[in-house]
């Protein structure tokens, strides 16, 4: 089936590109590049050479789909900014993921108040090409669009989401290593989640992550480990069923499915 999402969607004007921009997304890719190979997952830094990202260009988010669809289905869907709830997980569970492609400037190398398209496509896109984390961010997608008018069930979702795809990590050969984008593109917290003493590093626990409320003014005082990337996708029962009973527990919302209403409604902007 085929969703009209043309209320949220913009194209990249990859000519529109200055010199500059390239300078700046050369000098952040040969940053975290030199630090990567001995902090990040496997799985993220082969997805890396799989969508044949570079220093020396700016992605171009044609050629990247294209690498994309045939190793998952996925694709790079640009937004106008943030979009409200309810499109946001449409598309996610239609397997678009949804990125800018503003970069930041030089000023901004080192703090950024908003993600810009290093974060989300360094950050998130090599692992769009794994299977177990495209099929659990279709699932998250179809549990949140059940719970889409709860605030509170929102929010717990979004509890999930930025602690494993935004600030997780996860255990390969006995080592922590890192997948959460928001660690894969920041200088600073690629160091300091693993190597900083003040942090918590605990197993990957849904109930917790629940309870957890997450930072954006710095860096997470809690990081979440999972075993496997197999593991995010077989938590999904135990999200909604936890999900459910909280809901059911709160009386004042009643919830429903969305499934075949996919794309049919909108918030606005």
């Amino acid at each position: 089936m085929a969703y009209d999402f043309v209320p949220y969607s913009m194209h990249q004007h990859y000519d529109e590109y200055t010199p500059e921009d390239f300078e700046i997304w050369k000098i952040l890719f040969n940053r975290q590049i030199a630090k990567l190979p001995d902090i990040a997952s496997k799985e993220y830094l082969e997805g890396i050479k799989k969508v044949n990202f570079s220093a020396e260009r700016i992605p171009d988010y044609e050629e990247t789909n294209k690498l994309l669809r045939s190793y998952t289905g996925w694709q790079i869907h640009v937004v106008p900014g943030l979009i409200a709830n309810r499109p946001f997980f449409e598309l996610m569970q239609a397997k678009n993921f949804c990125a800018s492609t503003w970069l930041r400037s030089f000023q901004q190398l080192d703090y950024l108040e908003e993600p810009d398209m290093f974060h989300d496509i360094f950050g998130h896109v090599p692992l769009l090409s794994n299977q177990s984390v495209c099929h659990f961010l279709e699932e998250l997608a179809r549990i949140a669009l059940r719970f889409v008018e709860s605030e509170d069930a929102v929010e717990i979702i979004s509890r999930i989401y930025w602690f494993t795809v935004e600030f997780g990590l996860i255990k390969e050969d006995g080592q922590l290593k890192i997948y959460g984008a928001g660690i894969l593109s920041s200088s600073g917290e690629s160091t300091y989640c693993l190597l900083d003493p003040t942090p918590q590093r605990v197993p990957f626990n849904v109930t917790e992550i629940f309870d957890t409320p997450y930072i954006k003014e710095h860096y997470q005082d809690k990081y979440f480990i999972i075993d496997s990337y197999r593991q995010l996708f077989d938590s999904i029962p135990e999200i909604e069923l936890a999900l459910e009973k909280r809901m059911k527990d709160n009386k004042k919302y009643s919830f429903q499915t969305y499934d075949t209403e996919l794309g049919k409604n909108y918030a606005n902007v």
